[in-house]
């Protein structure tokens, strides 16, 4: 790791949450005459990458930078009064918990702008698009990185209207009903996630998150506590997305073009399991052990519904969309995340975190691989594509269906990938909650949970059967194969999906000492 100075590791972090916003602004900005090139759309399109690539790199030496001796410890900090006469402070601040997420964001939305250079999604302006985009990056590296409840709701709030115009401007079929649905789900949550919010803030004194969970939850009366996490809870659930408050998902997921999806799995989904560590378990610890039970049954009921729509889309003439599909195991897969948060043990949480990030980067995998499809082959209809037993697309495009073999096994939690080592913890989590849980109830969330894993792994095999496999007939026309473009867009996510299988320390070395000190209170 490199020496740099507190004032530079600042910088990077405001850089970070800032620079996307102020790209946004100049992607709507008539071209410089030197930089317009031959095609005024392509220069939007490559400023695109310019800016994510910045902030990508910006994130690696935060990363670089970062006091792995001490991850528990807030760093990069930046605090300075914003409205003296509510106490909300533009307080920024990155830890063991928020640094892998801040740099998975940076890395998602890089490999979705260089995407976009070369496969544009139909649909209005490349201006609209790019300027989107950097909105919607900035938002979420914001949510991650504040360290103030009021700033945290309004950097939350600020993803919805970029990611509600990709899926509503550029989406396929049914876009407009998906794109309403979505952004009516979320601020429907979002509404009493903010009333939550003020009555913490209002009871406690404070909006301060730093000072919150070193208070852990004493400032705050039992019944203030639950009534809290009831109410910023569903907001977060919402996002999470937690059954039964999951059906905005599968539609959006369909209707979104790749690059919308790819960001709504890998980056947007962590926002709502972030703020249940980041805020409740430190700050209303009372009302997370008096909920704990009722969230590890709700985790449960998520990943077997999750898998059982995923089996009865993946049957033969079901006409199930690969799309949905994908979008449904999500539900199952945040529903181990949920599952690790509600056993509130250093496990568990760590089980969680560490899911979170391999999610991202496992179904972001796999939603750039069914757009490759979709480009191909025009549809994303598994009965379309698996005509006649099985599409052969080992056969037809050997590196695409190997890439699709690859993220289905990582998906479904292979030991030696990075989706087995969350999953695994959340379940060992489960089998020694905290102290004060039923554990009896929390073996029975396990074992049902365990069943779960084997669903996954039915529709996940059944998926590659019918894409992958099947008759090759002899001079049977072949798909593109894998480009260069796409190569370079997969190819970190393949990588990193390895290393966190075959290397899982390197992350949880950095997320368990925070997460001890959260569950603690702040002291060590």
């Amino acid at each position: 790791m490199i020496d740099i100075s507190e004032s530079v590791m600042q910088f990077l972090l405001a850089l970070i949450v800032v620079g996307p916003l102020v790209g946004a602004a100049a992607a709507l900005l008539p071209a410089p005459p030197g930089l317009k090139g031959k095609s005024p759309d392509q220069a939007v399109l490559r400023h695109g990458v310019t800016v994510t690539g910045v902030i990508l790199i910006a994130a690696i030496v935060l990363a670089l930078g970062f006091d792995h001796d001490h991850p528990s410890k807030m760093q990069a900090t930046t605090d300075i009064s914003w409205i003296p006469a509510l106490d909300v402070r533009i307080h920024l601040g990155v830890d063991g918990i928020s640094l892998p997420l801040l740099v998975l964001t940076a890395l998602l939305t890089f490999l979705c702008a260089l995407y976009s250079y070369f496969k544009m999604p139909a649909g209005p302006s490349p201006k609209a698009f790019v300027a989107l985009i950097l909105l919607l990056e900035s938002g979420t590296l914001a949510t991650f990185a504040v360290l103030d409840l009021l700033l945290f709701f309004l950097a939350f709030e600020m993803v919805l209207i970029p990611m509600y115009f990709l899926i509503a401007r550029w989406g396929g079929e049914q876009r407009a009903k998906a794109a309403w649905k979505f952004i009516l789900f979320t601020l429907l949550g979002s509404v009493v996630m903010l009333l939550g919010i003020l009555l913490v803030g209002l009871k406690s004194g404070t909006f301060d998150m730093v000072a919150l969970a070193s208070d852990n939850g004493r400032g705050l009366s039992t019944s203030v506590q639950v009534t809290a996490v009831l109410a910023i809870g569903i907001g977060l659930a919402v996002k999470t997305p937690m059954w039964p408050l999951h059906s905005w998902l599968p539609d959006a997921h369909t209707a979104a073009p790749t690059v919308g999806s790819v960001l709504l799995a890998g980056v947007l989904l962590k926002m709502g399991t972030y703020g249940f560590v980041r805020i409740l378990l430190p700050v209303t610890p009372d009302g997370m052990h008096t909920f704990a039970p009722y969230l590890a049954a709700f985790a449960v009921a998520g990943i077997i519904y999750g898998s059982l729509a995923c089996l009865a889309l993946a049957r033969p003439g079901a006409k199930g969309d690969l799309k949905r599909l994908i979008a449904y195991s999500s539900v199952g897969h945040m529903g181990f995340v949920l599952l690790g948060i509600s056993t509130v043990s250093p496990t568990g949480v760590n089980g969680a975190l560490f899911a979170n990030i391999a999610h991202g980067l496992i179904t972001g995998l796999l939603f750039f691989l069914v757009g490759a499809l979709k480009d191909r082959t025009g549809s994303t209809d598994l009965d379309t594509l698996a005509q006649q037993g099985g599409m052969a697309l080992y056969g037809k495009a050997p590196r695409l269906g190997g890439l699709l073999a690859f993220a289905a096994v990582a998906s479904l939690g292979l030991p030696g990938l990075a989706g087995f080592w969350g999953e695994m913890l959340a379940l060992f989590g489960a089998f020694k909650p905290a102290a004060d849980l039923s554990r009896p109830a929390f073996l029975t969330f396990m074992a049902i949970a365990a069943f779960g894993t084997l669903l996954t792994a039915a529709y996940m095999l059944a998926v590659v059967r019918r894409v992958c496999m099947g008759p090759h007939e002899a001079g049977a026309p072949k798909l593109a194969d894998v480009q260069g473009y796409e190569f370079a867009a997969w190819t970190p996510l393949v990588a990193l999906t390895v290393v966190g299988g075959l290397w899982p320390a390197a992350l949880i070395g950095l997320t368990d000492p925070a997460v001890q000190k959260l569950l603690a209170g702040g002291i060590q």
